[in-house]
């Protein structure tokens, strides 16, 4: 039975990796065990580490959700000078997406679901309220 999961990144230079990752989900990290390692739970057993060591090639991305994918990108852009984060959406598909690389070279990428009683759905149940 899975019941949880967490996907890690890896930086060069942790301290500044700590900060970026810190600014990227708006909050400090839920569990530091040790030095050169940090984890965010970004929703219920779903966890993010960020560990000091050299990036994977061609992982990801990272596939974060968010109600607003427009203001998060202007956010990102702002804060953390995202340079190249094209915001795409198809027909056929339900969400907006895009995608960006941090500083590291590790890809990440945010998508907004178009409908919106179809993501407060996901949300009551993801959140269990």
């Amino acid at each position: 039975m899975i019941f949880e999961i967490t996907n890690q990144v890896r930086v060069i230079d942790f301290k500044e990796g700590y900060k970026w990752y810190e600014a990227l989900l708006s909050k400090k990290a839920d569990f530091i065990p040790h030095e050169g390692f940090a984890e965010w739970e970004i929703i219920p057993g779903c966890w993010l580490q960020v560990a000091e060591g050299t990036p994977s090639e061609e992982s990801g991305p990272l596939r974060l959700g968010v109600t607003d994918i427009i203001a998060e990108r202007d956010r990102l852009v702002k804060e953390l000078k995202i340079a190249e984060f094209e915001i795409y959406s198809r027909e056929e598909v339900s969400a907006k997406w895009g995608t960006f690389t941090d500083p590291w070279g590790n890809r990440i990428g945010l998508f907004e679901y178009l409908d919106k009683n179809e993501e407060n759905e996901r949300i009551k149940t993801i959140l269990g309220v």
